[in-house]
């Protein structure tokens, strides 16, 4: 499948997706979250993909929505942007269940949106340069994309409160103080770093990843029991797993697991 707007590349069990309109700063359209969808469903759906890394081309991750497109819309705003999170929610919903984990590489400004994207990520590394902000509430809007969401359960309603209520701008280190983001590298390694990461990751036991985003999407919401008892069954298939098996006989016999995804 082609996409107008992103680059997608899949290599030894890595998906690498590029969010691609450097000329609007990367900025969601309609397109862009339509593209996302689908490259989210064939992550999801596609056996050969084992762990997936999401970055921006050129000097910015993505500067949220396209305001200049939705100011194009009139009297169809409302109908335009039930459709436009249609699609985005429908991409970042299947990110966040899918097994492969997803590896997100801020390389410049995560701004509305690109901040939404960014922070739904299994695993976040921002440039040295990378800055974040909600900005939704300075264009008199809502945020959309699942921060409100992420965001507090990463931050605490308190940070999240100032940060989207004041817009507040958060450098890459303040993103991992305050528990953003997972780790900040030089703008010249974020690449590579960002990559061999994923790459590890593509190389691990698939389902147990999965099993662990599981887990730790439901936790704030199920009582103790209820977890321990998904807990129960999760290590019990992962156990009977092909993986599984390779994982324990490896350990007992002092070797490198050879890990499939099965």
């Amino acid at each position: 499948m082609t996409y107008e707007t992103l680059l997608f590349d899949v290599s030894d069990g890595l998906a690498k997706i590029t969010l691609n309109r450097p000329g609007a700063a990367n900025s969601l359209n309609g397109e862009m979250a339509q593209d996302l969808m689908m490259a989210s469903i064939r992550c999801d759906e596609d056996p050969d993909i084992r762990a997936v890394l999401l970055t921006g081309t050129g000097k910015m991750f993505c500067a949220g929505g396209d305001l200049k497109t939705f100011h194009t819309f009139g009297a169809d705003t409302g109908a335009r942007l039930k459709e436009i999170t249609l699609y985005l929610h429908g991409a970042i919903s299947r990110f966040a269940r899918m097994d492969p984990p997803l590896v997100v590489a801020v390389n410049g400004i995560a701004a509305g949106a690109g901040l939404s994207i960014a922070v739904s990520g299994d695993l976040v590394l921002a440039a040295r340069s990378a800055m974040f902000t909600s900005a939704y509430t300075a264009a008199g809007l809502s945020p959309d994309g699942s921060s409100t969401y992420f965001v507090p359960r990463l931050i605490g309603l308190r940070r999240a409160q100032e940060l989207m209520l004041t817009n507040r701008r958060l450098s890459a280190e303040e993103a991992v103080e305050w528990g953003l983001i997972n780790r900040v590298v030089d703008d010249e390694d974020l690449a590579e770093e960002a990559e061999k990461l994923a790459r590890d990751l593509a190389n691990g036991p698939t389902r147990a990843f999965g099993a662990v985003k599981t887990m730790l999407t439901e936790t704030f919401t199920n009582p103790l029991e209820t977890q321990m008892e998904i807990e129960a069954r999760m290590i019990s298939a992962m156990a009977t797993s092909r993986d599984g098996k390779e994982g324990i006989d490896a350990f007992v016999n002092k070797r490198k697991a050879d890990f499939t995804g099965e």
